[in-house]
């Protein structure tokens, strides 16, 4: 079969790859539908992510819906089923597992961080833990979608919106889009975005943001000097969690979503300690796809309008290159394998 593969900085090839081997404990898929993630992006741009380095070619892809190409009827699976998949496998035995803390556990498994093979491939084989059953009227989109959106779904629970308190969503990317469709819906007063692509701000307007910049400084302007109660910042620079610290009110609140390029932020120390901000970082994601699911199937939640790109595998590079460049207004490319 025939998988994408990073081997190294903005370097794609498409070429062979094993064919998975189901078994017992193995469920042989073929892959629907695999978004290009900010992740996926920081693997191509820079040959990883922290301690995650590309050592030898890699298949990338975590964003996946899938069809189970045999009936697994002891697992409640028909021949053919859409399905999405949950990438990540934590251990179930260490400390923060048994806090329940399931997206901090080190021992994770994780499709599509290295060394462990995404689903940027024709086919794969997940573990029964992995399946996460959809409604069978989900198109493709939303069901790749649901990874993304339960990121979403875990920064606003580690943000804790509270009623009509205003919000600044710094970087409208995907993950920005989400969280200004979420905080929306949590009630919030004014939401107020902030980013340089011209496309992402008309998104983040249509997402439910109540004003929209490429110039964070608008935002003590609107607030009259004062910030805002919460921010979240979901962007790939190094100055993220400083432009996240100067929109904060005095004692305001940041949670930093976003993967800084270079594995590092810019920060003055100064001004955010003596505004004693409180910060947290959000990692991945805990048991949040019953709530996605739910958010999507009852259409509180559009996850489909942020797929702008689709593309087959062959052309996998040129979904990497769009969004890398945030070209052709780009917001999420769907690589289709199987097209």
């Amino acid at each position: 079969m025939k998988a994408l593969y990073i081997r190294g900085v903005r370097d794609i090839t498409i070429g062979d790859a094993p064919e998975p081997v189901p078994g017992n404990d193995r469920i042989a898929v073929e892959v629907a539908g695999v978004g290009v993630c900010g992740s996926d992006l920081h693997y191509y741009l820079e040959g990883s992510i922290g301690s995650q380095v590309i050592v030898e070619p890699f298949v990338p892809g975590h964003e996946f819906a899938a069809r189970v190409l045999e009936a697994r009827p002891e697992l409640g699976l028909a021949k053919g089923e859409l399905i999405a998949v949950d990438p990540a496998m934590p251990c179930g035995h260490c400390e923060w597992c048994h806090r329940g803390e399931i997206n901090l556990c080190p021992d994770t498994v994780f499709n599509g961080a290295p060394p462990y093979p995404g689903a940027m491939a024709e086919r794969m084989a997940i573990e029964p833990r992995q399946v996460v059953k959809v409604p069978q009227h989900f198109t493709i989109e939303e069901t790749m979608m649901l990874e993304p959106l339960g990121v979403a779904i875990h920064a606003i629970d580690l943000a804790w919106p509270r009623l009509l308190e205003s919000v600044a969503v710094i970087g409208c990317g995907p993950i920005g889009l989400l969280m200004i469709a979420l905080a929306r819906l949590a009630g919030v007063g004014q939401i107020l975005a902030i980013d340089p692509v011209d496309y992402r701000r008309a998104h983040a307007g249509a997402q439910g943001a109540d004003r929209v910049s490429a110039d964070r400084h608008d935002i003590a302007a609107w607030t009259d000097g004062r910030g805002v109660d919460l921010v979240l910042e979901a962007t790939n620079a190094p100055e993220g969690f400083q432009h996240a610290a100067d929109v904060a009110r005095i004692g305001g609140r940041i949670v930093l979503v976003g993967i800084p390029e270079g594995d590092s932020y810019t920060l003055a120390a100064g001004a955010a300690r003596r505004k004693g901000l409180s910060v947290k970082f959000s990692r991945r994601m805990g048991h949040v796809y019953p709530r996605a699911i739910r958010l999507v199937a009852e259409r509180r939640v559009d996850v489909a309008r942020i797929v702008t790109h689709r593309f087959p595998l062959a052309e996998g590079a040129r979904a990497f290159e769009i969004q890398a460049a945030c070209a052709d207004g780009a917001l999420k490319s769907l690589i289709l394998p199987n097209a």
